[in-house]
């Protein structure tokens, strides 16, 4: 499990497709790759995927993952061209607090950045304001002032209007992730918050075992 705080940043050095699956090599600052061994899970723009080839003291340090075909389906990183920043965060140990929200690195799916914009001149203090779009299936499950996991950051929505989604960014997530690199047009991927998933499977059950029972008695059961 993740929670959304990212923990820094990395730079893709090549994405190479193979037969059946596509590799993805980042370089990464040496403090998290040498804490990764093989088959760790690592959360790359918010995906969830399985560290392979760690090479801790190669220059830059870096590893790889696999791209399987639902991963490159639902997410941008297939995408990527070297020298983009990702993203970067390592499971939370059991015990720890949990800073942002629950975060799986399962990606339901892209979004369209609107616009990232400054809301004063003074770019060193501002916060910015984040629009995208998000794809109308997922609108159910995104709430004002509920949490949305964009590029794997755990952020709050400030409102929703349609399946046009706002958010405040405060200066130190501008400056500690990929948000500052993006432009209008990028795709972004999204995770909507797990619990409102469970809360509609939950009403569904509810509401067919209120309809069962109403069909039973109706029919003399």
């Amino acid at each position: 499990m993740f929670t959304g705080l990212i923990e820094t940043t990395g730079k893709v050095l090549v994405v190479t497709p193979n037969a059946g699956v596509t590799r993805i090599t980042i370089s990464a600052p040496a403090p998290l790759v040498t804490r990764l061994n093989t088959g760790d899970s690592v959360a790359v723009s918010g995906v969830c995927l399985t560290a392979l080839d760690i090479e801790p003291n190669a220059f830059p340090p870096r590893f790889s993952a696999d791209l399987a075909a639902e991963t490159i389906t639902r997410t941008t990183l297939s995408r990527l061209k070297a020298d983009t920043l990702v993203n970067l965060e390592l499971p939370t140990p059991a015990g720890s607090p949990l800073g942002g929200h629950v975060v799986q690195g399962h990606v339901d799916g892209t979004a369209t950045l609107i616009a990232l914009e400054p809301l004063t001149a003074d770019t060193e203090t501002t916060d910015y304001r984040l629009r995208f779009a998000i794809p109308g299936a997922l609108t159910k499950y995104v709430v004002e002032k509920g949490s949305i996991t964009v590029e794997g950051i755990s952020l709050t929505v400030a409102s929703i209007h349609g399946n046009e989604v706002e958010i405040a960014i405060i200066p130190h997530t501008f400056g500690a992730t990929n948000l500052r690199t993006l432009a209008p047009g990028e795709a972004l991927n999204i995770e909507v918050d797990v619990l409102g998933k469970y809360a509609e499977r939950q009403g569904a059950s509810e509401a067919g075992f209120e309809l069962n029972e109403a069909y039973l008695i109706a029919n003399g059961y």
